[in-house]
């Protein structure tokens, strides 16, 4: 999903056809005064391997992952039931206090 989409080798761009215009018509002042000249070809960069990195699971890398996930969810789990709790009381004592509310309105002269 997040790897480059490569175009097919017959509508891909050759190394002749350039997709980027040069720009022409522009000079730029030197930086220095010296009389050298600038290295216009740049050394050639050897081309790295292509290689991804290899993940090895061990037995004890499993059992840590594993240890790991369990804690996770643990952890979640509890925050997510506590929340819960919390609305829960709420929702209680503000049921409460409506129908507390509710008996003093609807009977003023029973006080």
């Amino acid at each position: 999903m997040f790897t480059p989409k490569i175009p097919p080798p017959d509508t891909a761009p050759t190394p002749a056809m350039s997709l980027v215009q040069p720009l022409t018509g522009i000079t730029h002042t030197p930086a220095c005064t010296c009389h050298h000249t600038p290295n216009m070809a740049p050394a050639p960069v050897p081309a790295a391997p292509v290689s991804r990195p290899v993940v090895q699971l061990t037995p004890g890398s499993l059992l840590v992952a594993a240890a790991g996930g369990t804690a996770m969810v643990l952890i979640v789990g509890t925050v997510l039931v506590s929340m819960l709790l919390a609305t829960a009381i709420t929702a209680a004592s503000v049921a409460i206090c409506a129908v507390v509310l509710r008996s003093l309105l609807n009977r003023p002269n029973n006080r």
